[in-house]
């Protein structure tokens, strides 16, 4: 007799969903292992090693080779990976026949649409099954009403949507977890993100790094006007950012010499700016070290003296590099907005001040002249100016 294929029983599984990744065409191959991977070392030692994360026509398939996953454990340690737009709990079945499909349709939905309006919604990836997409949401969706009590089709306003994809194999679910979308992290990069204990960095560090920009956090320390206390709020923020990204050590530049120098050499109004671009040459020579692509801040056109378009243009030719601004045309509610989503806001505003809020003058020049800045700048730079930047890029220590 011919062997017959028994089709295995329907099992517990994940999709994870991706966007714009799909549509990046050469690029595709690299980016979806850069997601892949990174939901594998997020669960590397969940199910004793069992689970399997593969692709299957632009989906990701989470499954153990045993049987079910426990989905509430593997969304909680993968629902921050940039480059998902999307998670479906739901069931695997290995039927190829409408009959067998339906089988296994009314065991996964029957507990959700009892007393409830639905629709069935089927995406048909495998072009080899032979029923069109509407016409097995017809098939399913009749069976369903017909052996669940109270049920009903509404293919207007339902209820319930579940979801149907037919690919090598079949999948069945109904909710679909939002993800963060945007890029896998790292993908396109690094870059050094001035990071203050304030709202605005972190935030600006999320969207750097939702676009693929791998971060390469550096704080400016300034003792003893500043507590150490501080630093743990900055090192709380990057825990924080580290649910996104993986962990993220801190850069702590001792700044404190540097900052004193300025003071006494710079007229009052003009020291802000001259801060920002020792900061920023500061950071260039790390990001040099780094071999990082860019530096990241979190300025906000015309949100203080030093974020008018005149200040930020005083300040961009210290640095080496590109300077990111993901916050630029944001207002201050959607910054606050983004950082309570992400985690940031609570710690943020913990009552430490950071080194550029102590040194702030009372009335600082909103419209600084470039070329006079420059000027001032050259002269302090040949003199001890110069040697406190490289002493503070020497004397740089890394805090896991």
């Amino acid at each position: 007799m011919d062997s017959v294929n028994i089709p295995d029983p329907p099992k517990r599984i994940f999709l994870v969903k991706y966007g714009e990744v799909a549509l990046r065409q050469g690029n595709r191959a690299f980016y979806e292992k850069q997601i892949m991977d990174d939901i594998k070392r997020r669960i590397k030692d969940l199910h004793d090693g069992n689970i399997r994360v593969y692709r299957e026509q632009g989906r990701f398939l989470i499954e153990d080779v045993n049987g079910d996953i426990d989905t509430d454990t593997i969304l909680s340690r993968i629902k921050n990976i940039f480059g998902a737009i999307a998670f479906c709990a739901g069931i695997k079945t290995t039927e190829r026949t409408i009959e067998g499909i339906r089988e296994a349709a009314l065991g996964f939905f029957r507990g959700r649409i009892c007393d409830a309006s639905f629709k069935v919604d089927t995406k048909r990836a495998d072009k080899r099954f032979p029923l069109t997409s509407n016409e097995t949401s017809a098939a399913i969706g009749e069976y369903l009403l017909d052996n669940i009590p109270g049920s009903r089709v509404d293919l207007h306003n339902p209820s319930i949507v579940l979801r149907v994809e037919i690919r090598n194999h079949v999948y069945f679910y109904v909710d679909a977890v939002p993800g963060e979308g945007g890029l896998p992290y790292g993908s396109a990069g690094k870059g050094v993100l001035l990071l203050s204990g304030g709202i605005d960095s972190p935030v600006a560090g999320y969207l750097a790094a939702r676009r693929g920009v791998g971060l390469i956090p550096v704080y400016f320390h300034s003792p003893p006007y500043v507590s150490e206390r501080v630093v743990d709020k900055t090192s709380d923020l990057l825990k924080t950012l580290g649910a996104y990204t993986g962990p993220l050590p801190l850069r702590i530049v001792p700044f404190t010499e540097t900052q004193l120098y300025l003071q006494e050499n710079v007229p009052p109004e003009k020291l802000t700016i001259m801060l920002k671009r020792a900061m920023l040459r500061i950071a260039s020579a790390i990001a040099a070290k780094e071999k990082a692509h860019c530096l990241i801040t979190g300025d906000a056109v015309g949100q203080v003296a030093s974020q008018t378009l005149h200040s930020l243009a005083a300040v961009n030719s210290a640095a080496s590099l590109p300077i990111l601004r993901p916050l630029t045309a944001m207002d201050k509610h959607q910054i606050i907005e983004i950082a309570k989503r992400i985690g940031t806001y609570d710690i943020s505003i913990r009552p430490y001040d950071d080194c550029c809020t102590l040194f702030v003058a009372k009335h600082p020049e909103n419209k600084p002249n470039t070329q006079v800045i420059e000027r001032m700048e050259s002269r302090l730079t040949e003199g001890r100016l110069a040697e406190l930047i490289s002493d503070a890029v020497g004397n740089t220590v890394i805090n896991m």
